[in-house]
């Protein structure tokens, strides 16, 4: 992004991490902390639960959408001012769903704050512009890592916001810590713009480039289909069980707070891995373990009736597997396209949210068991993942043989 990128110290490293872990929180806040609140939103608007769940799929939509602009023109401009603006207007979004007792505009003000939550495809973007070598590679294990914690904690933190301030806690904390993370932002973030050398190429022309390159695509739709595998069971959890199982919300977010520790065993298990396996072996490792947990679910679906243990355990395999695949296929495809990583963080966003929210909405909508359908998308995506990953080192391989000069890596 600019020629002082290297110059970094490290005082200003232990300031960009605490601001990228912030909006990792924020990132997963609108999710995470609005499921124990399921049935009360459901009682509230006189729709079902499954409805609700539809509008977490739809905010995923509207985080992607943003994202479409937010990347490109961060390049030229800048990641301060657009990340501020981001910010700005997810505390309007939020706003508006307190004030709102109409299911329509309560979906509509969802997607407002999901516009303005697509500011945070800029961290992977900063950590471009940061940090270098394997330094990236740990802090975005790292990221993935505190994803999971925050994702143990945020059904608690439901919990509580549902039991003291109702389904609009949420909302109102929400807003506390995004203007919190504004500041945050605003002191320390420098606007800097592209140099000459790095001047970026405009908004067709850039993502034709992205999205032209094969591996680019490739590695991103690997970190998609791992995201999809989380993204689904959290979209469906409730359903499973709070709607099936008869959870209370406080049983629920224990549950929840289970599958958020295998998280911090994964991202332990990945920075292990990183140092003994080059990325490639990696994501054959997270993929397995993706691939094996659907064989697992699908067995317990098939000889047991529905528990929570039957549904834990093989999620506990999947989380492991994502925490070591996804972080290792992330790097891969930002290395290609440095000079322009605004672009790329949002290409690879768009791919990741619209995959994720998709694939939950036809699974949350499957009239078939919903645990039997889980397992097969987890085969199924695994299957497709491990593919692409062998394709793109053949093709690799092959340029490599050709002579064909490969993509830089920082």
């Amino acid at each position: 992004m600019n020629e002082n990128s290297s110059a970094v110290t490290s005082r200003q490293k232990r300031g960009a991490v605490s601001l990228l872990l912030a909006m990792v929180l924020l990132g997963v806040f609108p999710l995470d902390v609005l499921l124990p609140s399921f049935p009360a939103l459901a009682a509230h608007f006189h729709h079902t639960p499954a409805d609700i769940a539809l509008s977490i799929s739809l905010f995923a939509l509207g985080i992607a959408f943003a994202q479409l602009l937010i990347g490109p023109l961060s390049d030229a401009i800048g990641r301060k001012g657009l990340l501020l603006t981001g910010m700005t207007v997810s505390m309007v979004g939020a706003l508006g769903c307190v004030v709102t007792s109409d299911y329509t505009v309560f979906l509509i003000f969802r997607v407002v704050q999901a516009l303005g939550c697509g500011c945070f495809v800029l961290s992977q973007a900063l950590v471009q512009d940061l940090f270098e070598g394997e330094e990236r590679d740990r802090l975005r294990i790292l990221m993935v890592t505190a994803t999971g914690i925050f994702i143990s904690v945020s059904p608690l933190a439901g919990t509580f916001l549902q039991a003291t301030l109702g389904w609009r806690g949420s909302f109102w904390l929400f807003t506390l810590l995004a203007a919190l993370v504004w500041l945050k932002a605003w002191w320390f973030l420098h606007n800097d713009r592209p140099t000459h050398r790095d001047r970026p190429l405009g908004f067709i022309q850039s993502y034709r480039k992205v999205l032209g390159n094969g591996e680019f695509v490739g590695y991103w739709l690997i970190s998609a289909f791992a995201f999809a595998c989380h993204f689904s069971f959290i979209v469906i959890s409730p359903l499973i069980f709070m709607d099936q199982l008869q959870l209370a919300p406080y049983d629920f977010s224990l549950v929840l707070l289970a599958y958020g520790a295998a998280y911090v065993v994964g991202g332990l298990v990945a920075t292990v891995l990183s140092r003994r396996m080059n990325p490639e072996e990696q994501i054959v490792a997270g993929l397995s373990l993706i691939l094996l947990s659907g064989l697992v679910m699908l067995i317990l679906s098939s000889a047991f009736t529905l528990t929570i243990t039957s549904v834990l355990i093989p999620m506990l395999i999947c989380t492991a597997g994502t925490t070591i695949a996804r972080p290792a296929a992330t790097s891969r495809a930002m290395d290609i396209f440095p000079h322009i990583a605004g672009t790329s963080a949002s290409a690879g966003s768009i791919i990741i949210f619209i995959c994720g929210g998709l694939i939950s909405a036809l699974i949350s909508l499957s009239p078939t068991n919903l645990q039997s359908t889980l397992a097969c998308s987890f085969l199924l995506l695994s299957g497709v993942a491990l593919l692409l990953n062998q394709w793109i080192s053949r093709r690799r391989t092959h340029l490599a043989g050709q002579g064909v000069a490969q993509p830089r890596r920082p």
